[in-house]
């Protein structure tokens, strides 16, 4: 039976070794062996956590458990103890990073969309294991944005020039509004963000779907070209 010991915070050393552990026990298992758990708990008892219960040691290793599903990487034999602790997994995660299991800017949540796209799209071609839980209580994150003053009549024009029709597929925007017209948006062909004017040349009116494929699509500029065909009132400005 465990005598009592002192338990404090974890220390990066001992997460370390906690860490090393597990790996270790992952490969053996991978590689078809017999692990003792008990003896590699005690050799870490016997080490770097030579102030940690055997209990404490073994939930330790069931969290790193949660952490790599979480994470969508292979875990071990250990199940899996999901109270591991916001902080505790963020020191962790800098660990697995440093010994090159994970590349740690994939992981990290941010609220700049197109950052959180291109994360997104990496961990998706990793094709990850098991299923996330996700942030409890996201941050609440203050940002900078550029926004670009646009005139409402041209907004308006455009919306009702379409008449509830996308113009880029030709299907009735995709739900009523309060004020009985159907939702669309209105998408600057030459992006204001590219110094495009806001006007009806350079505008027009799409359902959500075309307006994401106008910026997201492999087909963008493919489609981008398709409007400046379809819509007669478009016209191509400078490139800068």
């Amino acid at each position: 039976m465990d005598t009592e010991k002192k338990q404090s915070r974890w220390t990066d050393e001992e997460l370390a070794a906690s860490v090393d552990t597990y790996l270790k026990i992952l490969a053996l298992e991978e590689d078809g062996q017999t692990v003792d758990k008990p003896l590699e708990q005690r050799i870490l008892q016997e080490g770097a956590l030579i102030n940690r219960t055997t209990k404490a040691v073994d939930f330790r290793l069931q969290n790193l458990s949660f952490l790599f599903v979480e994470l969508g990487l292979k875990p071990n034999s250990y199940p899996l103890m999901a109270n591991i602790g916001s902080g505790v997994a963020a020191r962790v995660e800098i660990i697995l990073a440093s010994k090159g299991v994970i590349d740690l800017d994939d992981y990290l949540p941010t609220a700049d969309e197109e950052t959180l796209n291109r994360r997104t799209e990496k961990l998706r071609g990793k094709k990850l294991l098991g299923v996330p839980e996700g942030i409890e209580k996201p941050k609440k994150v203050t940002v900078t944005t550029t926004s670009y003053a646009r005139s409402p009549r041209i907004k308006a024009w455009i919306l009702d020039n379409a008449k509830g029709i996308c113009e880029g597929c030709d299907q009735p925007g995709p739900f009523e509004q309060a004020d009985g017209t159907r939702f669309l948006e209105v998408h600057h062909v030459k992006h204001l963000a590219n110094r495009g004017s806001d006007r009806r040349s350079n505008a027009v009116a799409l359902c959500p779907n075309c307006h994401k494929r106008c910026h997201h699509a492999n087909d963008k500029d493919e489609f981008t070209a398709t409007l400046y065909q379809k819509v007669e009132r478009l016209k191509r400005e400078q490139l800068d």
